[in-house]
């Protein structure tokens, strides 16, 4: 396995990214090396607020979350996904599998201890967090599901998702900061767009995030739709909190909020909400509001 590792100076110096880096070995390269970045800001004692992002973002994307849930009590741990952000990125798309990035994940929550934990998972960070989850619901103290499914082959994915999936594999060149805009509705500045784009200097860094759409198991024969079954049982005895905080104008995502709170025991009598004048990437559309939502509920 062959890893490429961004540049310090590139992701030094962002908009409103002040946070100290972390790093954790969590192991699969050839020599056992791979390292994962992440955000640890917060008191130590406090609540573990884990925020799982999705593709092709990073950690910056709770930049607008991490520091009013910080200072309401809780401890915020925003890791980068290997090959996103400030992890490392293997450059061969076939290194990336679902079960490795869920291993990669398990790595870092068991090196840090973490149980109790708070989920907030949007994307992909729902596909890792939810399957997670399901392996030890008794490590989860409750869930806040923003913008994500656990798709396992049963149900057509939306016309949106498909268009993405397939603009995602022919574009000669994946732009990062323009995916990230064309998911909000409210504008995106410049130095925002150029910060979502720092991690990946270059195409040979975007392996991983070329591939995750493939990964997504879309049919019943696909990798890991079984596994996901099998977690869907899980969730359907969860009975600790679990919220829907979805966008309003998230059509890749519309309607999943409504399936979650069907089959999932834990949403009942919690305070669901549509953010309103929000896209896909909903933390970067409403972050405060996605945190003051959080701090209500939680604290």
């Amino acid at each position: 396995m062959t890893l490429l590792r961004t540049p310090d100076a590139d992701t030094e110096g962002l908009a409103d990214y002040p946070f100290a880096a972390n790093y954790l070995d969590v192991g699969g390269a050839d020599d056992g090396s791979l390292r994962m970045h992440f955000v640890d800001h917060g008191p130590r004692g406090g609540p573990v607020m884990l925020l799982l992002h999705g593709e092709p973002s990073w950690s910056y994307l709770y930049r607008k979350m991490i520091p009013p849930l910080a200072a309401a009590g809780m401890r915020c741990i925003a890791p980068d996904l290997i090959g996103f952000g400030r992890s490392d990125k293997p450059t061969e798309q076939s290194d990336y599998t679902y079960a490795r990035h869920l291993s990669w994940v398990r790595s870092l929550l068991d090196q840090l201890d973490l149980g109790d934990i708070n989920l907030f998972c949007q994307d992909w960070g729902g596909l890792l967090g939810l399957r997670l989850l399901a392996e030890r619901p008794e490590r989860f103290a409750s869930v806040c599901a923003a913008n994500t499914f656990l798709p396992a082959g049963q149900r057509k994915m939306s016309e949106a998702w498909m268009r993405w999936l397939d603009f995602s594999q022919r574009v000669p060149e994946l732009p990062v900061g323009k995916i990230i805009s064309m998911g909000c509705v409210r504008p995106v500045p410049d130095d925002v767009l150029a910060a979502y784009d720092a991690p990946f200097p270059d195409e040979s860094y975007k392996a991983g995030a070329r591939v995750f759409p493939l990964l997504v198991p879309v049919e019943p024969t696909a990798e890991e739709a079984l596994s996901n079954l099998a977690a869907w049982e899980v969730l359907a005895e969860y009975k600790r909190p679990f919220l829907t905080l979805f966008a309003d104008g998230d059509p890749i995502m519309t309607g999943a909020d409504e399936i979650l709170r069907a089959k999932i025991p834990g949403t009942a009598d919690q305070p669901h909400k549509i953010i309103r004048n929000a896209g896909h990437f909903i933390q970067e559309d409403a972050g405060e509001e996605l945190a003051d939502e959080l701090i209500k509920w939680l604290l």
